[in-house]
């Protein structure tokens, strides 16, 4: 018999968290989440999404036993965005029993539809700032602290449930060439000239930081034709500043300013830290923030977060000054390999840079979505 419960006390919320710390404990290819980063996001205190959203979690019990989760999540900015009313099913897991995914799923269309909505997709985050996804393809590749993993049975439960595909995310990785492609510098110097742009020189975090706000209002424009993306707020941007830009190194971040000082094009990427986060499960303390700081400088494995430009200079060429950069700062501090985050399978316009660094596609994602 399995039982569906809401998560109403914090030992719920606690077990929500760290459901999959068990179902995938000793899987090489899954990147523990950092478990205090979770706790914000999920908190209607502390995550701004919920001056705007509607979130209910869940867990699932068979036989006594702690067999899966889920949450639900409205946001009605996207849905006004997109012209549709959809709720959203996210932070989902299961074992591979047909019965615990479909009370799971089904617990979350119910709330909905009381609300209004006529049909479910997922797995989706509050914002395009949360991981999102189910991989489809790849389920042999390591993800990154930006991704989620799932066994390769959570397809077959989807599909028989009758959901069917929204869209899909694809992953490249690619090996750090020895010097930057020439049409990239090419490219990257025409535009420097053509449009007097320029790239911020930042020694140090605080350097950043003037310019941090602006990278997330210009993400706003930049994002805005992604599937389900909807506009975040000044609180959301300054809480993600603090989220992503707390151990950065200024080294791996790229800025792209035009005449004005304004932030035109961005690329943010970090040291994997995917190996550290496996050895702590996912906890910063007591001790875990140790093994996070080596692998944040003694890496020889680049993580790309977010990468965007202006509305007014895609198509343009600016991106290559992103990547000429960034490229520049692996080669200088030893970096071998690349990871991307994932990025949207109809976003052409990015995805085509991967053929001047001989990326190769090795992880493919999908939002999942089914009418009512």
């Amino acid at each position: 018999m399995t039982e569906i419960r809401d998560v109403t006390t914090s030992a719920d919320l606690k077990k929500f968290i760290t459901f999959p710390h068990h179902l995938y404990k000793g899987n090489p290819y899954w990147c523990p989440p950092i478990i205090m980063d979770e706790k914000v996001t999920l908190s209607p205190k502390k995550n701004h999404a919920f001056e705007y959203c509607e979130a209910r979690y869940w867990l699932a019990y068979k036989d006594g036993q702690l067999v899966g989760r889920v949450a639900g999540i409205i946001n009605p900015k996207a849905n006004q965005r997109w012209g549709e009313d959809l709720v959203r099913f996210g932070w989902i897991d299961f074992i591979d029993d047909p019965e615990v995914s479909q009370l799971l799923i089904d617990k979350v269309s119910e709330w909905g539809r009381a609300r209004g909505m006529k049909g479910i997709h997922g797995p989706l985050g509050f914002t395009d700032m949360d991981n999102e996804g189910m991989i489809i393809e790849g389920f042999d590749q390591h993800c990154t602290l930006s991704s989620i993993y799932n066994y390769p049975y959570y397809v077959d439960h989807m599909v028989r449930m009758g959901f069917g595909k929204a869209t899909d995310w694809i992953q490249y990785e690619f090996d750090i060439a020895q010097e930057v492609p020439d049409k990239v510098e090419r490219t990257a110097k025409i535009v420097e000239e053509k449009f007097h742009l320029r790239v911020l020189k930042a020694k140090r975090r605080k350097d950043l930081m003037p310019y941090a706000l602006k990278m997330f209002a210009m993400l706003n424009h930049a994002f805005d034709e992604l599937y389900g993306f909807a506009a975040i707020n000044e609180k959301q941007m300054e809480a993600y500043v603090k989220q992503y830009f707390g151990f950065i190194r200024p080294e791996f971040v790229a800025f792209v300013l035009d005449p004005k000082d304004e932030v035109v094009g961005f690329g943010v990427s970090m040291p994997s830290v995917t190996a550290a986060l496996q050895k702590t499960n996912g906890r910063f303390f007591p001790f875990g923030w140790i093994h996070l700081l080596r692998s944040v400088y003694k890496n020889e494995i680049i993580d790309m977060y977010l990468v965007g430009v202006h509305p007014d200079y895609q198509g343009k060429g600016a991106a290559a000054l992103v990547w000429r950069d960034l490229h520049r700062a692996y080669l200088k501090y030893g970096i071998k390999k690349a990871y991307s985050n994932p990025q949207l399978e109809d976003n052409t316009k990015a995805l085509s840079i991967w053929k001047n660094f001989n990326g190769k596609q090795t992880i493919r994602r999908r939002c999942w979505v089914k009418h009512f």
